[in-house]
């Protein structure tokens, strides 16, 4: 969801072949069933600005091939969500619809609005999409990826330089990230930068942090149905961590007083050496610093022992198919068509969007690291890993997350007493969400088999 008013969507949401090498002519055949036109709901032009311009594009050329024009509404962030669920309760559902990762799509596909892409799509162009494994329950898939929308740590190579920081090798360990934030305070420079006033700062730090003490995302899920314990100081650690850079004076002092994007700003200010941001965010930082070479990539410093810890977290922006949709073929058609290699190459050239598409050539990325690394590492290593954040119930985030990493911040928690509050918010959530309960023990199920 890469952080945009999250929280806002939380308050309202509603329940709380081979990509490169896809047959032109075959691929795209009209269902038995051809109508005029297709209906999408969509977002993504407030993170990817052009993206409006590149669908449009996109739907003239799809018509040209197979005379089916697609309607588009372009969704507000508060409303993406529950607009679709609203629609859906009114048996007026879109075709197609954008999704958010995990469970931001996944209580649409508990309410039975979303569709199944098996036996739809090839198995083999589903995988490649890259939609990550939150897109898959009870073995079925339910999103293609668009493109990425992981999250990761940058810095400013520059700031590196000056506070005699090795810039190509950035910090690996939660002891060498310190001991370099204490050289850049030393150095007079704002070590990391962040807004939590608005939320999804906490949320991504959560993710990262805790990541690091996992060892699959079945183990965060088990947290959330009880077979876990967040006052185990490991489950805790992400909120101790928080503690110890804000202690030290290694995050901005506004921190508690400013919204994600201001906080991100001040990185392309370069007012602050680190910040997360999430991939579609690159292109813009470096045009704010005048230089592509000026923003470094780094992976999470790993915080803990679990198998999970000082890899890529990988995320992607999807689409998916109602299951009210009269033409479920030809929408999925429209999908293949959007996965073709030729519209992807598009996505990049005339976006700057990275596809998703693990079939995509990174090649085409050209004198810029950053981005080529985002698409080698965060996109298609092996080693990445799916993104948390996206598995938390709406109550944990709001008043386990949301308020610990606010109320580090202001001394009224540590560590402990977050781990307490998340324990007890968690046990909340399953008294009160019994159905969503028993949808998590299964998917805490499948993702333990991946």
């Amino acid at each position: 969801m890469s952080g945009l008013s999250r929280r806002d969507f939380l308050k309202l949401s509603a329940a709380a072949a081979a990509l490169s090498g896809l047959p032109h002519a075959a691929q795209y055949a009209a269902a038995a069933q051809k109508p005029d036109s297709l209906k999408l709901e969509w977002w993504g032009e407030q993170e990817a600005p052009g993206l409006e311009a590149y669908v449009k594009k996109t739907i003239d050329l799809y018509k040209a091939k197979t005379g089916v024009n697609v309607e588009t509404t372009l969704s507000s962030t508060d409303n993406v969500i529950t607009d679709f669920q609203t629609a859906s309760a009114a048996k007026n559902a879109p075709d197609l619809q954008y999704f958010w990762n995990g469970i931001y799509h996944m209580e649409s596909v508990w309410l039975g609005y979303v569709e199944p892409l098996n036996g739809l799509i090839p198995d083999d162009v589903l995988k490649a999409s890259n939609a990550t494994v939150l897109s898959v329950y009870q073995g079925k898939q339910y999103r293609v990826g668009w493109y990425s929308g992981s999250l990761l740590w940058v810095y400013n190579r520059e700031l590196f330089d000056k506070a005699k920081l090795d810039a190509d090798k950035p910090p690996t360990t939660w002891a060498d990230f310190l001991a370099a934030c204490e050289k850049l305070k030393t150095a007079g420079i704002q070590p990391m930068v962040g807004g939590l006033k608005d939320g999804p700062f906490g949320e991504w730090f959560m993710g990262h942090m805790l990541s690091s003490q996992l060892d699959t995302a079945a183990d965060a899920l088990n947290l959330f149905v009880g077979n876990g314990d967040w006052r185990d100081p490991k489950h805790y650690a992400p909120w101790s961590n928080l503690a110890d850079l804000w202690k030290n004076k290694y995050l901005n002092a506004d921190l508690n007083s400013i919204d994600l994007y201001p906080g991100i700003d001040l990185f392309g200010a370069g007012k602050g050496a680190i910040t997360m941001i999430a991939s579609s965010l690159v292109t813009k930082l470096q045009k704010s610093l005048g230089s592509a070479d000026k923003v470094g990539t780094m992976i999470a410093p790993a915080a803990g022992t679990g198998k999970m810890a000082g890899r890529a977290i990988s995320d992607t922006q999807g689409l998916g198919i109602s299951s009210q949709s009269k033409y479920k073929e030809q929408a999925a058609d429209f999908l293949k068509f959007m996965l073709d290699k030729d519209q992807l190459t598009r996505l990049y050239n005339e976006v700057g969007a990275i596809p998703a598409s693990l079939n995509w050539d990174a090649s085409q990325i050209k004198d810029n690291k950053a981005q080529a690394a985002i698409a080698s590492t965060w996109m298609q290593d092996k080693n990445r890993i799916p993104y948390i954040s996206n598995l938390m119930p709406v109550l944990f985030w709001t008043d386990a997350m949301f308020v610990n990493a606010q109320k580090i911040v202001t001394g009224e928690f540590d560590g402990a007493k977050a781990g307490e509050n998340a324990q007890a918010v968690a046990t909340k959530w399953r008294e009160q969400n019994p159905d969503l309960y028993e949808k998590y023990q299964t998917w805490a199920k499948d993702l333990s088999a991946t």
